[in-house]
């Protein structure tokens, strides 16, 4: 019988009730992991996690706000008190509120810096907390090529995510002496419920710039996160990742 690349690992999921969340959550439930899954939406959540016990694992599911500190750090006790312990943590919780930036308002630019960016640092505070006393984890942040190349319309999207990848690298180096790796995913385009949302113009223009000819999926974005959380991994700090078929080069 192959053995589980994450056996016995707890992993926490934000954003984990559905798109790339749910994939990751599932990918790694079948990788051997308990799953706790923090989201918005507390039915999703459930739903998610009933999925992940039909697997055979355990399963935690949360509605929680990740810019609220005390709502995290509730979530994290309640998490220690089951599993005593949090092996993983996937930053994946993000919103977006598309406008140009003559049009962009004060709350559309605070609202995603708040969930993508300021949500990041407390889940990652929180939860490093535990790694340190056990003095080794896997940190995945979800960032996106448009922190990196930038996009019209998404200053505020674009904003966060750089944001998320200067954040990667400077806690990767606080963290290593503890045995705790942390790493940013770049996606580019890929299939999820938001990116259906867009208008067909802008996915035929999207697609024209990918060299590999598709969309990614969820299961793309997911494989990568779970060899980040995974022993195999074990050298790799301070990256960001790309996964986007070779868009932005």
């Amino acid at each position: 019988m192959c053995e589980l690349v994450l056996e016995g690992k707890l992993a926490l999921i934000t954003g984990g009730a559905r798109g790339i969340g749910r994939e990751i959550a599932m990918f790694f439930a079948n990788e051997g992991a308990n799953i706790a899954i923090c989201d918005v939406n507390l039915e999703d959540a459930q739903k998610t996690a009933k999925e992940i016990e039909d697997l055979g694992r355990q399963s935690l599911a949360f509605k929680a706000d990740v810019t609220s500190s005390s709502q995290v750090q509730d979530m994290a006790d309640k998490i220690l008190d089951k599993f005593n312990k949090i092996d993983i943590l996937i930053n994946n919780a993000g919103i977006t509120k598309d406008n140009l930036l003559l049009r962009m308002s004060e709350e559309e630019w605070d609202k995603v810096i708040a969930v993508n960016l300021k949500g990041t640092f407390v889940c990652t505070k929180i939860v490093s907390k535990v790694m340190l006393k056990q003095r080794s984890g896997k940190i995945v942040n979800l960032a996106s090529i448009i922190g990196i190349m930038g996009n019209a319309g998404q200053a505020n999207y674009a904003a966060s995510k750089a944001g998320i990848i200067g954040f990667t690298k400077s806690v990767a180096k606080e963290l290593a002496s503890r045995n705790i790796c942390v790493n940013a995913i770049a996606p580019g385009f890929i299939r999820t419920d938001m990116t259906a949302k867009l208008p067909e113009e802008v996915q035929k223009r999207m697609f024209s710039m990918i060299p590999l000819a598709r969309f990614g999926e969820a299961k793309d974005v997911a494989d990568l996160a779970l060899f980040l959380s995974s022993e195999s991994s074990s050298y790799i700090t301070g990256q960001v990742i790309q996964i986007d078929g070779g868009m932005l080069m």
